[in-house]
């Protein structure tokens, strides 16, 4: 009886010191600084239109360490990159913004991809936290993919931490909080705002979210591109290594796979290797990875531990308490943009009262989408900067502009 109280009391000191530490920031450095001048130069080679992005500050740019905690509850290092926007007295909205599907460990900090988008935000006048996730950038162990509880973990470890970096650069955040993200971004937005209302209601404040193309209900809708061809059968053993890490589904997850992908995928899942190298020796039909018996027990068993897990991560059916645009575009080959009609079903449902969808394009595929959905999100964020409570569109001539402008990826 003794041991077990001893052990006992060891398990709860552990867990409240790993508490107790959660978004202590260890260390920050800044990367780049970008003058208005600066900025301008790299509008103009972007082809980036000041009428929809305009350019209202100079601003830093950051790395940052933090503490966090591993999905079993332990202690852990994690990164990210913050955009400060600077201007003497001002107070700055904050948006954190939830990258897509990364699988590389390595990252570089640079005016690129959604980072660009990142920049954009922060020139016309928002702070921006860019969480790694766990696993990637400079944080430890590996990415947990489409994992609610790790996404959700970084961004709100972060979000602690740029407090203390605040205080330290003299430096304050007005009493806006917006969440975006694309792709694995969207779902991790809404991972992120369901932890926050559910655990930390006290603590964090949302005004709005904008989640983007994201796999909203992995256990149904998005289930179905694993039938078909699709453009990045990879994804599918991402998911089954990080389920297998975080929930322990098979007893080997690489018996799930056929013989000949079983040699071939482990090595590539180092952190070294890009989605497009695990691509090329998949599938077209992603399911023909996996042995028949998996496929049975999938299509059969709805307690089969892969499809708990896929309808434990998915972060479509629940309520809001605050707005929510939804972001998808029609010609989307990588998301179905059916997952954001089955959320708005679901959640208003629920009795959510302000959710929101918005087509950013019916032409458009993944890639494109992006650039398109994040200026909507940002025209709906600043809509309750300028006094909305529940979010507007955005200037008509700005919309038309934007539907008018021919953007290259």
């Amino acid at each position: 009886m003794f041991k077990f109280l001893s052990a006992f009391l060891l398990l709860v000191i552990s867990v409240t010191n790993a508490q107790a530490g959660r978004g202590r920031l260890i260390s920050y450095k800044l990367i780049n600084s970008y003058s208005i001048e600066n900025l301008d130069s790299l509008w103009k080679a972007k082809n980036i239109k000041k009428f929809i992005a305009p350019i209202n500050n100079p601003l830093d740019v950051f790395e940052v360490i933090y503490e966090t905690t591993w999905h079993d509850g332990s202690p852990i290092e994690a990164s990210g990159i913050f955009f400060l926007p600077r201007k003497k007295d001002k107070e700055f909205p904050m948006i954190c913004y939830h990258h897509g599907t990364q699988i590389v460990k390595d990252r570089k900090i640079a005016f690129t991809g959604e980072q660009a988008i990142c920049t954009v935000f922060s020139a016309s006048g928002y702070m921006v936290a860019f969480p790694d996730y766990i696993g990637l950038g400079e944080g430890k162990r590996t990415h947990l993919y489409h994992h609610v509880e790790t996404e959700a973990a970084a961004s709100i470890d972060m979000l602690r931490a740029i407090k203390e970096l605040l205080v330290k650069e003299n430096a304050k955040q007005n009493k806006f909080l917006f969440l975006t993200g694309y792709s694995q971004g969207g779902h991790a937005t809404l991972a992120t705002l369901k932890v926050m209302q559910e655990k930390h209601a006290d603590e964090f404040i949302v005004t709005a979210a904008a989640p983007m193309s994201g796999a909203y209900d992995l256990a149904g809708i998005q289930t179905e591109v694993m039938f078909k061809p699709y453009s990045h059968p990879g994804y599918l053993p991402y998911l089954v290594y990080s389920y297998q890490e975080a929930y322990k589904c098979f007893d080997n997850p690489n018996n799930c796979f056929k013989t000949a992908y079983a040699e071939i995928l482990p090595p590539l899942f180092d952190g070294k290797h890009t989605m497009n190298d695990i691509n090329k020796v998949m599938p077209e039909v992603p399911k023909d990875v996996l042995k028949d018996e998996f496929m049975e027990a999938f299509n059969n068993n709805d307690q089969f531990p892969f499809k708990v897990a896929l309808s434990k991560n998915s972060v479509h059916d629940w309520k809001p308490e605050v707005p929510v645009m939804m972001c998808y575009c029609t010609a989307d080959e990588q998301v179905n943009y059916k997952n954001a009609f089955v959320a708005s079903d679901a959640m208003k449902a629920k009795g959510a009262k302000h959710i929101t969808l918005r087509n950013a394009g019916k032409k458009f595929g993944h890639g494109k989408c992006a650039i398109y959905a994040s200026a909507y999100t940002k025209m709906y964020f600043d809509s309750f900067l300028k006094g909305s409570k529940h979010g507007r569109k955005g200037p008509l001539l700005k919309r038309m502009a934007l539907a008018t402008l021919k953007i290259k990826r």
